[in-house]
This record gives structure tokens, C-alpha cells and sequence, in this order.
């Protein structure tokens, strides 16, 4: 049987990403940041053309990488980003401007999600982007599935955790709750979901009518 392995590696290599978000990769590399690879940066991009997203928000801007893989499939939305860190805003401001995006299309929040997102109005987003840290990554989907629209998406990268979720044996306590996630999801009502292996996984979850 052919490696899955060896197609994974070949999608990540020969995925081409722009030169500003190729810098914007170099910098997170140089600082421990764990941005999402070029093939998952890829798939965003594309889900958020096709559900002309013109209203992004995303919980963990790190230096911008998501963000600008984002904008590059929906080139006209607003896009809200949250990070605790100054100094990663900093960074990413440099490089929504590098990308031609204007400032008054970009707008960074500096503090926890976890205080900000409550204030975020209900149902106004066509997408929501979740990598923040993973010891709240359940609060955070609750919250994105409040904001995000009928019709919209909600987009977890990280969903596989390191390969650990599709491995009985990895039982701790961020690979034990992505699992009772995905179970949770699959039986609800509410939303259809996919997994894509891309990357560390991406969930991927679309808000149906009641």
C-alpha cells in the first residue's frame, strides 16, 4: 500500500506559499511559534474564497501566518485577530502591510481570548479561525460557534495534536478532550464537520439552520 506519509510530505512541499508569507514563517520558526504549514495555510485560504468570507476573526494571530493565508483567499474581508503578545502584533503589522492589506481591514487585540471574545458580537463572522493555546481550546469552540454565522465556518488547526488523537495509546488531557470533541460534534444537529489530515489536522465546522 502506498505511504500516506509520502503524499502528506509531497502536498507540504509543493505547496508554494507568497515571499511575505514565507518571511512570516521564517520569523515564527526563529521564535519557537508553531504556525500552521504551508498546506494548511493553503486550505484556509481556499475555504475562506468559498464562502466569500468579508468578516475573519482568528484566536492566536502568532506572526501572522494564518492570518495572511487567510486574507490571500478572501483579499477583501475585515480580519479581527487576537494575541496576548505585543510584540507578535508588532511583527504581524509589518507583514499585513508588506501584503498589501490595508490597516483599517486589520485589526489586533492585544489580550486573553478568553476576556475578549465575550465581547465580540454573536453570528458576525463568516469565518472563525481557533489556534489559540490548546488548554482552552474548548472554551474557544464554544465561543466560535457563537460567533460565527449561519452558513459560516469554524476552523481548528492542530485538530489531529501532533498525531496523537488517532493514537489509543496518547491520553492526555489536550488529545483526550480533542477526541471527546470530535465525538461531540459528529452527533450534533447543529453543524456538519470535516477532518483533514493536512498539516496537524484541520477541523473543519459549518453552522446549519435549526
Amino acid at each position: 500500500m502506498p505511504s500516506k506519509e509520502l503524499s502528506w510530505k509531497y502536498v507540504e512541499e509543493t505547496t508554494v506559499e507568497p515571499d511575505v508569507i514565507a518571511r512570516a514563517r521564517a520569523q515564527s520558526v526563529e521564535q519557537g511559534i508553531d504556525a500552521v504549514s504551508p498546506a494548511t495555510g493553503a486550505q484556509l485560504a481556499l475555504l475562506c474564497g468559498a464562502v466569500d468570507a468579508q468578516s475573519i476573526i482568528e484566536i492566536g494571530t502568532g506572526l501572522g501566518v494564518s492570518g495572511l493565508w487567510m486574507l490571500s483567499g478572501a483579499p477583501h474581508a475585515h480580519l479581527t485577530s487576537i494575541d496576548l503578545e505585543a510584540d507578535h502584533h508588532e511583527v504581524a503589522r509589518t507583514a499585513f502591510t508588506d501584503a498589501g492589506h490595508p490597516a483599517a481591514r486589520v485589526r489586533l487585540i492585544t489580550g486573553r481570548a478568553l476576556e475578549v471574545l465575550p465581547r465580540m458580537n454573536e453570528a458576525s463572522y463568516d469565518v472563525v479561525l481557533v489556534d489559540g493555546d490548546a488548554a482552552n481550546i474548548l472554551d474557544y469552540i464554544a465561543h466560535a460557534i457563537r460567533l460565527v454565522r449561519v452558513g459560516g465556518l469554524v476552523l481548528v488547526p492542530h485538530a489531529l495534536w501532533r498525531d496523537f488523537v488517532p493514537e489509543p495509546a496518547k491520553r492526555d488531557g489536550v488529545t483526550a478532550q480533542l477526541r471527546g470533541l470530535l465525538r461531540e460534534l459528529r452527533d450534533s444537529p447543529a453543524v456538519r464537520i470535516a477532518v483533514s489530515p493536512v498539516g496537524d489536522g484541520l477541523l473543519q465546522i459549518l453552522t446549519v439552520p435549526e
